[in-house]
C-alpha cells in the first residue's frame, strides 16, 4: 500500500489547500465548550466530565489515572471548543518536526482525527504514548517528504491503484484511487475499508482525502491500528506491546524494505524516528530494525 519512492508524491498549492481546511473546519467546527483538561492525578467520580484532546468525556464510574478514550470508563460527549491540546505531542513540536509542511497538513486536523482511535499515543506510559506517536509521524514524514506532499505526482501511475475484481468496482473512476495524505493512504479496496470503518463514502469520494486534512490524518490512522500490512501485527500493537518501530515499518512496507529488502529505507526511517524522539525528548527504544 505504502511506497518507499520519493518521487510518487505530489505538491498541492497551499492557497486551494489552505482554503480548503478553513471550509472545513468552519463546517464541523464544535458548539459544545470544553469541560476542564483531565488531570492523570485527580479523582473522578459517575458524571464527572473533563475534556481531553479536544473531545469532553463523562466518567461512567469512579477512575483515576485512565485515560479518557484508552478505557470503557470514559463515554465520548463529542468534540468541544476552547480547550487546550494535550496530546502528547505539542504544536510547537509538530511544527518542529515539519518546518516546511504543506499548510494543508494542520496540527488540528491531526487532533480533530484522534477521536476516531481513541487510544493511538493514549495507551501505557508516558514514554510509551510519546513513541507511538514518533513513530507514526516518522512514517508520515517518509512517505509525504516531511508532510509537503498531499498526492502522487506521477499520475501516470493513477490507473494502477484501482482493483476491478473487488465487487464493488472503482465508481470514482478508475484514475480516482492514487495515493493521498500522510502516509500516500491508495488502492479502491483501502478506500473502501477505511470508509466503511470512519463512516465516511471515500469508495465514492475519495478526493475527500486530499480536501479536509482530518480525513487525511484519519486515514493514516486507520491502516496504523488496524491493519497488519505484510507484518503480523498493526503498528499500534507493535509500539504499545514492546515490538518497537521495527515491527512498524515491517507493518507499512516490510515486502519491500525488511529482511534486506531495501535497508537503506529502513535505515532511513530509523534516522527519522531517532530525529523525532529527539524533537520530543523521549529515547526511541530497542527493536528499531527489521
Amino acid at each position: 500500500m505504502l511506497s518507499s519512492v520519493v518521487a510518487a508524491v505530489a505538491l498541492l498549492p497551499a492557497t486551494a489547500t489552505a482554503s480548503a481546511a478553513t471550509a472545513s473546519a468552519s463546517a464541523d467546527e464544535p458548539t459544545t465548550r470544553c469541560a476542564p483538561l483531565w488531570n492523570s492525578s485527580t479523582a473522578y467520580t459517575r458524571g464527572g466530565t473533563v475534556s481531553h484532546h479536544g473531545r469532553n468525556w463523562t466518567a461512567e464510574w469512579w477512575t483515576r489515572n485512565e485515560n479518557p478514550g484508552a478505557t470503557s470508563v470514559w463515554a465520548d460527549r463529542g468534540a468541544c471548543t476552547g480547550g487546550v491540546s494535550d496530546f502528547v505531542i505539542s504544536e510547537a513540536q509538530f511544527d518542529a518536526i515539519f518546518p516546511e509542511r504543506n499548510p494543508f497538513y494542520t496540527y488540528q486536523g491531526l487532533i480533530d482525527a484522534l477521536h476516531a482511535y481513541p487510544r493511538f499515543a493514549n495507551t501505557g506510559t508516558p514514554t510509551t504514548r510519546a513513541q507511538e506517536a514518533a513513530a507514526f509521524l516518522t512514517h508520515a514524514d517518509f512517505e509525504s517528504v516531511g508532510l509537503r506532499y498531499v498526492k502522487e505526482i506521477n499520475e501516470d501511475n493513477y490507473w494502477r491503484k484501482c482493483d476491478y475484481s473487488r465487487p464493488y468496482g472503482c465508481p470514482a473512476g478508475q484514475k480516482a484511487y492514487y495515493g493521498r495524505g500522510p502516509i500516500m493512504f491508495s488502492w479502491n479496496f483501502n478506500y473502501k475499508a477505511a470508509g466503511d470503518a470512519l463512516g465516511l463514502d471515500l469508495l465514492n469520494d475519495p478526493w475527500l482525502v486530499e480536501r479536509d486534512p482530518s480525513v487525511a490524518w484519519q486515514t493514516a490512522l486507520w491502516y496504523w491500528n488496524t491493519q497488519n500490512g505484510p507484518g503480523t501485527m498493526t503498528s499500534h500493537e507493535a509500539m504499545v506491546g514492546g515490538a518497537g518501530f521495527g515491527e512498524t515499518i515491517r507493518s507499512l512496507n516490510g515486502a519491500l524494505e525488511c529482511d534486506g529488502g531495501n535497508p537503506a529505507s529502513v535505515a532511513a526511517r530509523v534516522a527519522a524516528y531517532e530525529r523525532i524522539t529527539g524533537v520530543l525528548g523521549t529515547a526511541p527504544g530497542s527493536r528499531l530494525s527489521c
